[in-house]
């Protein structure tokens, strides 16, 4: 969600494993290349513009080197709960720093908003 993160392929490339996929709050279906692609482009992408705001961090352990992480975003006005899978690939050596495997994103309606 970092700004800078999100204009560089480079260091979103550290973050992403090579076969994320992510499913949007637009319901957009997004691959790992057309991530890195757009990323710069997106909303949230600027320091001065509007910010993703997390919230509400959960993390469980589904088994070794596989963590489900769930959260809420306030962006620009607009609420959403999101869902990621994060792992270490297969042939990576343990310690190794986890990627996000896959990724989505709900809105969530007005009337759903908790104070």
């Amino acid at each position: 969600m970092d700004p800078a993160v999100r204009v560089s392929r480079a260091r979103a490339a550290e973050l992403l494993d090579p076969e994320f996929v992510e499913v949007g709050a637009s319901g957009r279906r997004w691959t790992y290349e057309e991530m890195l692609a757009g990323l710069p482009e997106m909303s949230g992408a600027t320091e001065d513009g509007p910010r993703y705001e997390p919230t509400a961090f959960s993390a469980t352990l589904l088994a070794p080197g596989l963590v489900h992480l769930t959260y809420e975003t306030l962006h620009d006005g607009h609420r959403a709960r999101r869902s990621s899978l994060w792992r270490r690939g297969p042939a990576a050596p343990a310690g190794t720093a986890l990627r996000m495997y896959y990724h989505q994103g709900t809105p969530v309606p007005e009337a759903d908003v908790q104070p």
